[in-house]
């Protein structure tokens, strides 16, 4: 899923962050599952595995028809995305 930014506006943008999530296979997360983070850097840092946490570039937050804000996923950061 592909979400247009709006040049005029910082509200919903793209951004580091470390992403928990039992399964990498969805495109959409809470907000509450997203750490924004400063960079690609201490995205990776704060990634791991083991404890379900992945370093991504994603899009967000955005809010949703049922009103959750929510991160939309542009690339997992690591070798070992599926």
């Amino acid at each position: 899923m592909r979400i247009d930014l709006d040049p005029d506006s910082d509200v919903v943008r793209e951004q580091f962050a470390v992403i928990y999530c039992p399964r990498r296979k969805r495109d959409r997360f809470p907000e509450g599952s997203v750490e924004v983070v400063d960079s690609a850097e201490a995205a990776l840092a704060g990634a791991n595995a083991q404890k379900n946490l992945y370093a991504a570039m994603v899009v967000g937050p955005s809010r949703s028809s049922e009103g959750a804000r929510l991160y939309y996923l542009v690339e997992w950061l690591d070798q070992d995305a599926p």
